[in-house]
């Protein structure tokens, strides 16, 4: 019975020490993630008189990792699903807002940790605009968006990243009117994410 008592007790106190530890967080790439990113993007084209200056705010989903290749320095490229609600504030020029969708790719290089990434992507999709009939604006409501992104990801708590990216974003209707004006706007974003 004593015998008993003491395994029951070693027992006992090794399932306590168990449960005590934490396990460490996953990485970041193994689960899907929200990031805010917001920024400013300047006209840089020559598809419209106008100096277009646009404040976007993107709410954008990550899958987890669809495809991975691991380095033997334990660096891991990773490649995840992007979709995006898009409500871009419109300076400097005759719409006010851009509200729309896109979709892409996030190709990501992870150092060794999981603390740190640079990422790109490019992508597109479409939205509504408050096109007015000014020449040289968007020449309708409905509009066709593409863009570039690229930048760094840095993991500063568990399930908590902030981002600094540059993008390039083209807004226009896709040839659907005659002239086709377009906004070609490149600038910066700054981002905070949550991995769930």
């Amino acid at each position: 019975m004593h015998h008993f008592i003491k395994s029951a007790l070693l027992g006992s106190a090794l399932c306590v020490a168990m449960f005590a530890t934490e396990a460490p967080p996953a990485p970041p790439w193994a689960a899907s993630a929200l990031t805010f990113e917001t920024g400013v993007l300047w006209e840089i084209g020559t598809g419209t008189p106008f100096a277009y200056r646009l404040v976007p705010a993107q709410l954008a989903w990550r899958s987890g990792e669809f495809w991975h290749h691991e380095f033997s320095n334990g660096s891991r490229i990773v490649l995840r699903h992007r979709l995006a609600l898009l409500a871009d504030l419109v300076q400097n020029g005759p719409e006010s807002r851009y509200l729309g969708f896109s979709g892409s790719p996030s190709l990501e290089l992870w150092n060794r940790s999981g603390t740190t990434a640079l990422f790109t992507g490019a992508g597109g999709g479409f939205g509504l605009t408050d096109a007015r009939g000014i020449k040289g604006g968007l020449g309708q409501d409905f509009t066709l968006n593409w863009f570039i992104r690229g930048g760094f990801e840095h993991v500063i708590a568990p399930h908590r990243s902030v981002s600094a990216g540059i993008m390039y974003q083209h807004l226009s209707n896709g040839g659907m009117t005659t002239p086709n004006p377009g906004i070609d706007a490149l600038g910066f974003t700054l981002g905070y994410g949550w991995s769930h």
